[in-house]
């Protein structure tokens, strides 16, 4: 599983699933098996903010620390995400 970074982020791993670059941008949280069952899922738009699919078993502060920390680094994670998917931002039309 491709990860945005090598360290995690409030104790998860921030990832994407190599057949999940179908779908628009977006960010799995985990924090052992990197898998999508029991992940969070955070879908990001152009300007960085996230629209949570589902929670997993994050907290609601960790969803808002993830949320944050996405926001502050979105571009540079778009950049991971485009080596293997030619699917944009969500919202975006492609």
């Amino acid at each position: 599983m491709p990860k945005y970074y090598e360290y995690k982020v409030c104790g998860y791993y921030l990832y994407y699933t190599s057949h999940c670059v179908i779908e628009a941008m977006h960010v799995h949280a985990s924090d052992k098996k990197l898998t999508e069952k029991g992940s969070a899922k955070f879908f990001v738009k152009r300007n960085g903010e996230t629209i949570v699919e589902k929670t997993g078993r994050l907290s609601e502060r960790e969803v808002r620390i993830i949320q944050e920390f996405i926001k502050d680094n979105y571009k540079e994670m778009y950049l991971k995400w485009a080596e293997k998917s030619e699917k944009g931002f969500y919202g975006d039309k492609n």
